[in-house]
């Protein structure tokens, strides 16, 4: 067991629990290496391709675009199939997905292996099921925490080991070896991963939904929320397509633009067909036995709390450096290594949340951190250049806490709701984080800093009176085994 007197010892490695927790946010950094891995070329690719502005930002936009959905569908396939295979196969995926966006000739080939690349985003909520799997009620908030802390940190390893990587090689082609080389090692890690990971302990019950292609709800009136909690979901990729249109960024004209709109609008009613066909039995008989039940309430507020701290702090990082530059007259090297603090926080914010989630219950440490979360982003909406850096910095850092200590403590509660179902509230709640994102981003882009700022904490006082009816998970849940017995499970 990985456990002392129940604390969770990080260096025990002979312990499988911990073992696991190890191979699996290592796995999980490596998809955010490989995702974010274009941003610290910027200057060779643009070299390369010619690029203008506007085809940097199209690429950027073109990263993120199939991660929301890819979020939903590898939440279903997690459930279906286990980790173990399905984040083999994603790394091994992303291995080849990243050789063809290196090897690519023509802008056109970039920017369609960068936007296949956003399906590697989507391999966070593989671990969650994982991590939920092999860790305790009392245990799972900062095991979860280290495995997101750990993993997400993959962003910032890139922008510093890729670029020295690629001046290692040397030469014109110095960017393509560097990518290349860490396609090879996603790809090697994915093989490993595969021989070395279970989806369960020993003598554990892998359970899994009883229906694939949709989420499962308990009551008719949940089915009607889940329906409607879907719409932001395309709302925010419909934005992503405009941002791409003859009015944004102009990658796409103007037919195509339609287009996109009309195939997202059939994916929503496709989408809401399958979670009809998963859900018919149910709404046949009013309800679904009492030992079956959950509240997709809970599933909800967890969305909501990840759209206002992952999203922000997507949004904010991408802004942050420059903010730094503007403000302070600093240069773009100085600018971005202060800002780096925002980012740097989560080796240490997001355990820390899932910790305090742990220790003091999840409800409790939910209203703390996003009551803090709001204070943090209105001290950012009073940074003037009057400030002495040094304070600013601080300011950053602390807010910075709030905001990563919150997404630790959303993901200390999802693999506590329903065990069989943990890859799909995994996958709609970090999906919603790039929702977030994608609509701070869009805020920005028509209001000052300072009024950025506020906007988050006044979203953030939203998150936290919808966390008042938050349900402290309590006992134990039921799920139902393949040989049709009930098992319980602790959640306290």
């Amino acid at each position: 067991m990985s456990s002392n007197n129940g604390k969770l010892n990080l260096l025990d490695i002979k312990s499988p629990s911990i073992r696991t927790l190890h191979i699996t946010w290592f796995a999980f950094f490596l998809t955010f290496v490989l995702w974010f891995s274009h941003a610290p070329m910027k200057g060779a690719l643009t070299a390369a391709f010619d690029m203008t502005n506007a085809q940097w930002k199209a690429l950027l936009i073109l990263n993120v675009a199939l991660t929301i959905p890819s979020r939903i569908v590898i939440g279903i396939l997690v459930d279906k199939f286990g980790p173990r295979v399905t984040f083999s196969l994603l790394l091994m995926s992303a291995g080849v997905l990243c050789s063809f966006f290196a090897l690519a000739q023509s802008f056109e080939m970039l920017a369609l292996a960068r936007f296949l690349m956003g399906f590697v985003g989507a391999g966070f909520v593989i671990g969650i099921r994982l991590v939920g799997e092999w860790f305790p009620a009392r245990q799972v908030g900062l095991a979860e925490g280290v495995y997101g802390g750990w993993g997400n940190f993959g962003s910032a390893a890139a922008a510093m080991s890729l670029p020295t990587l690629a001046l290692a090689y040397g030469g014109e082609n110095g960017w393509r070896y560097a990518l290349l080389s860490i396609s090879v090692v996603a790809f090697i890690y994915g093989i490993i991963f595969y021989r070395t990971a279970r989806n369960t302990p020993k003598g554990s019950t892998y359970f899994k939904p009883k229906k694939s292609g949709g989420l499962e709800v308990s009551t008719p009136k949940d089915f009607w929320f889940l329906l409607a909690m879907n719409i932001p979901m395309y709302a925010a990729l419909a934005v992503l397509a405009w941002k791409l249109s003859p009015a944004g960024v102009g990658l796409l004209a103007q037919p195509f633009v339609y287009t996109a709109y009309i195939v997202l609008g059939l994916l929503f009613i496709f989408q809401s067909y399958q979670i009809y066909r998963v859900n018919k039995d149910m709404l046949m008989a009013g309800s679904v036995p009492e030992h079956q039940r959950y509240s997709f309430k809970q599933v909800a507020i967890l969305d909501v709390n990840y759209f206002i701290t992952f999203g922000s702090e997507l949004a904010v990082v991408s802004m942050l450096p420059s903010f730094f530059a503007e403000t302070f007259g600093l240069s773009p090297v100085k600018a971005g290594l202060l800002a780096s603090g925002f980012a740097f926080m989560n080796l240490a914010a997001r355990p820390g949340g899932g910790y305090l989630s742990d220790k003091f219950g999840r409800r409790k440490t939910m209203l703390i951190l996003l009551a803090g979360l709001a204070v943090g982003y209105l001290t950012l909406s009073q940074i003037g250049s009057g400030w002495p850096i040094v304070l600013a910095v601080l300011a950053t850092m602390g807010c910075s806490f709030f905001v990563q200590a919150g997404e630790g403590a959303v993901f200390a509660m999802v693999p506590l709701i329903q065990r069989r179902m943990t890859g799909q509230i995994a996958g709609m709640t970090g999906a919603y984080g790039n929702v977030g994102a994608v609509t701070f981003l869009t805020i920005y882009s028509f209001v000052s800093t300072p009024t950025f700022f506020m906007i988050i904490a006044c979203s953030s006082l939203v998150g936290f009176f919808a966390s008042w009816f938050l349900a402290e998970p309590k006992g134990h849940i039921s799920e139902v085994a393949e040989d049709g017995s009930v098992q319980l499970i602790e959640v306290t």
